[in-house]
């Protein structure tokens, strides 16, 4: 019998106070045990200023210093750094980085990743494989390509089931992806899931499949035991746990390097981007001059007919006078991009009367990029509406004109706004639109610093 122990962290997203947290947690772990410590990505998030000044290398360093084993990465490595930054991100990282699906777009592996690597742990052999969201439009967008994760396991497990003689997947799918990998793959023995930030406090079986995940933001780390039975040379037992981090104290020796940290970030976003002549205030319920720029400043960007921006995203104005890179990235951190959507007048009179209604203005949004509190009011540029009062605060969109013209139900019209609105329920018709276009990398804050370039 040979037990061995896996420890995994996933969705960190940047919360840095985990860390000293984390330190003490593996401070105290017994590691006679053969033991591997992985984690399953999106443990870089751009809202946090050490992040952004870093480009996510500070990240990396702090899975150098608590000696992690493996990790793959999430769609907040993937798709929030250009090409170059994700190139870069693991260039002084001390283990190995797994990703069977990501490839160069001539076929072959980045030279910084690898779709699985074969540890051994006591007795037993132990494959660990990667596989990050399938987010593929993004990264081609960015100079990859992106395969189906479940054609690469299709690839690798007929052989690694005959190499080794356990087999962990780390999995940046989401939990109905891991189930459904679950069943097509009873050879899996253990899936690490993230990217949904599910919590799974005993784990979960599908058939002879742990499946696992330790939620979001450094709230758990968890530990999977497994027993290996060398005569019966199978798996004979596995369980899930999970540690509360917030029950432990912050190393303190950690505590000061990430402080440091935050003031070398601080010197690095204090770079002057341009100046504005006059003060930029923002209402999130009610008009207000910032969002109004902002909308204007998308269409023009996307080269859009109509410009359409939620006041939420920003976070704070803006005095006059000279802006940093650190003064747009507080008050616009989210990892959300600009995008232009085609729709037709009845589609766009359809969100126009969506945007407008009282229930969205005070929509508490969590996840599709978002960092901020709530929707608050829309901004609009390049368009007006007729509208007529009705029952509760709502309005009834009668009309809306580009310039003097008058648009049909039928007419097509184009929208430059941000991908948020592409995703989640909030509107349909711009989720149904057949015609999408993203910019990337370029963030919102990137827009706003290119409006306030003095060049």
């Amino acid at each position: 019998m040979q037990q061995i122990r896996i420890l995994h962290t996933n969705d960190i997203h940047s919360h840095f106070d985990a860390y000293p947290k984390l330190a003490t947690f593996l401070k105290e772990q017994d590691f006679t045990l053969p033991s591997a410590l992985v984690d399953i990505g999106d443990n870089m998030d751009r809202f946090h200023p050490i992040t952004e000044a870093t480009g996510g290398k500070a990240n990396t360093s702090l899975l150098n210093k608590l000696r992690y084993d493996y990790a793959t990465f999430g769609n907040n490595e993937g798709i929030t750094l250009d090409y170059e930054g994700l190139s870069q991100l693991y260039e002084e990282a001390e283990f190995p980085v797994l990703a069977a699906n990501l490839f160069e777009e001539n076929g072959e592996y980045p030279d910084w990743v690898k779709p699985y690597e074969v540890k051994k742990m006591g007795n037993v052999k132990v494959a660990f494989i990667g596989v990050t969201v399938f987010y593929q439009h993004f990264y081609a967008l960015l100079g990859w390509k992106i395969e189906d994760p479940y054609i690469m396991l299709e690839k690798y497990l007929p052989a690694l089931k005959e190499e080794v003689d356990v087999i962990v997947v780390l999995s940046h799918l989401g939990i109905s992806d891991d189930e459904e990998m679950a069943r097509r793959f009873p050879e899996i023995d253990v899936i690490l899931g993230g990217h949904t930030h599910h919590v799974l406090p005993e784990g979960r079986r599908i058939g002879n499949t742990l499946i696992c995940g330790a939620g979001k933001y450094g709230q758990y780390i968890g530990q999977v035991d497994l027993v290996y039975n060398q005569e019966l040379k199978s798996l004979t037992q596995s369980t899930a746990k999970l540690h509360k981090l917030e029950l432990y104290q912050s190393d303190q020796q950690l505590t000061a390097q990430i402080k440091a940290m935050e003031q070398v970030a601080e010197k690095h976003l204090n770079k002057k981007v341009g100046s504005i002549k006059e003060s930029l205030p923002v209402e999130w319920f009610a008009p207000s001059i910032f969002p109004n720029f902002l909308a204007d400043k998308l269409r023009e960007w996307c080269q859009a007919e109509i410009g359409m921006v939620n006041a939420g995203v920003l976070l704070d104005g803006l005095e006059e006078g000279e802006v940093t890179l650190g003064m747009l990235h507080r008050i616009c951190p989210h990892p959300i991009n600009p995008c232009r959507v085609t729709l037709t007048g009845e589609e766009l009179r359809e969100v126009v009367q969506q945007a407008l209604h009282p229930d969205m203005e005070n929509l508490r949004v969590k996840g599709l990029g978002f960092r901020g509190e709530v929707m608050g009011r829309m901004a609009f540029s390049g368009v007006r509406f007729d509208t007529e009062a009705i029952k509760e605060g709502s309005v009834q969109v009668t009309d809306i004109y580009i310039g003097d013209k008058r648009l049909t139900s039928k007419d097509d019209v184009t929208v430059g706004t941000i991908d948020m609105f592409t995703f989640g329920r909030m509107f349909p018709s711009i989720i149904r639109a057949k015609e999408k276009k993203f910019f990337l990398p370029e963030l919102l804050r990137d827009v706003l610093a290119h409006s306030f370039s003095d060049n």
